[in-house]
């Protein structure tokens, strides 16, 4: 085992990023995400990296595209308003298929809304964001140790399938320390990067880049070609995490990043008061972990509840998931208040409760 050195959230994901070999790091500053930009300004010229600050999200996000044109590793970071303005560049790197890692550390909204911490992000993330058919893997941290892993495997990721991966969290996981080891990890079997955009390379012709198509049959191929992507990476990539669940419940949470953290307290408290609930974690976001929701349909009594830090986003994912079969309520707090765990086990025996 190595040695575990105690880090912020916002500067062990610079580092994993580091480790991870990104050479370029475009972004610009807004809370609560400022630190990774602040840590990578001071680590990456150090090495013979690139680190820029650029003008706008909208500019840090087609130096992104760039950098990932020419074949290296590279990232941005943001938090909610910043993700919006990408959403096109973005959009275009997913059509352009370019690997990139997009961070989100989620804010409180809609609008500038606030700085403290939220998963109101949820539909822009696990929907694409901008504009057309497309899809990014998006895998949800809940701690700083898994913010690290999970940055490292978005590289890798993005690598396999050439696609942006967003990993995101939110502002408490951002600004919390905790103890973290970065780990020797085994050898990746990667494609080469025969399509990148950086000279002849021994070819004869050059390599373009490219997302414009203006003959409807010829865009509609590449879509096809797209959702074929797709459909492998929801074949492969789906993560999730199953606490209680190898039993009959009467309840099961579900819950992903700083709000799964509270619910697995919840499910303490509730064992010890002789309840039997549950939890899923989903890890990824998109693609939605549905078999774990297969698994546990028939071991629920009542069904499941969605606990977020948002109105309620994840919850029609786990509607579509449950396909009817069993009740789906939900639990939330928005505008950037952390739910309490007493709040979240007096609704889950609301529930209970109320269906006896």
């Amino acid at each position: 085992m190595g040695e575990k050195v105690l880090m912020k959230g916002n500067e062990a994901i610079g580092e994993a990023a580091i480790r991870a070999n990104c050479m370029a790091f475009f972004g610009y500053p807004i809370t609560p995400q400022t630190e990774v930009a602040a840590f990578m300004s001071r680590r990456m010229h150090k090495i013979g990296r690139v680190f820029l600050q650029a003008e706008s999200e909208v500019a840090a996000i087609n130096m992104v595209y760039g950098a990932a044109g020419s074949g290296v590793r590279c990232m941005t970071s943001s938090s909610s308003p910043g993700i919006s303005l990408m959403s096109e560049g973005i959009s275009n790197i997913a059509a352009a298929e370019l690997p990139c890692v997009i961070v989100n550390i989620v804010r409180g909204g809609p609008g500038l809304g606030s700085i403290q911490p939220a998963q109101s992000d949820y539909f822009q993330a696990t929907r694409g964001g901008g504009h057309g058919d497309y899809n990014m893997p998006v895998l949800a941290p809940a701690s700083i140790q898994e913010m690290v892993d999970l940055v490292q495997d978005a590289f890798d990721i993005a690598d396999i399938y050439r696609n942006p991966v967003m990993v995101m969290g939110d502002g408490m996981l951002g600004q919390m320390m905790e103890p973290v080891e970065f780990k020797d990890r085994p050898a990746v079997n990667l494609p080469l990067k025969d399509w990148a955009a950086n000279g002849l390379s021994g070819r004869k012709t050059h390599n373009i880049i490219n997302s414009l198509f203006l003959e409807a049959d010829i865009l509609e191929q590449h879509n096809i070609h797209l959702q074929a992507k797709y459909a492998e990476i929801m074949k492969n990539e789906v993560r999730y995490e199953m606490i209680n669940c190898e039993e009959n419940c009467d309840l099961i949470l579900v819950a992903y990043g700083t709000t799964s953290r509270i619910c697995k307290n919840v499910v303490k408290s509730a064992i010890k008061e002789g309840l039997k609930i549950g939890l899923i974690r989903p890890i990824t976001l998109w693609p939605f972990p549905i078999e774990a929701f297969e698994k546990t349909i028939t071991k629920t009594k009542y069904g499941f509840l969605s606990v977020e830090m948002s109105c309620g986003q994840m919850v029609y994912d786990i509607k579509l998931a449950v396909n009817g079969i069993k009740p789906v309520a939900f639990y939330g707090r928005s505008g950037g208040v952390v739910p309490h765990p007493d709040d979240i086990l007096n609704k889950a025996k609301e529930i209970i409760g109320g269906a006896q």
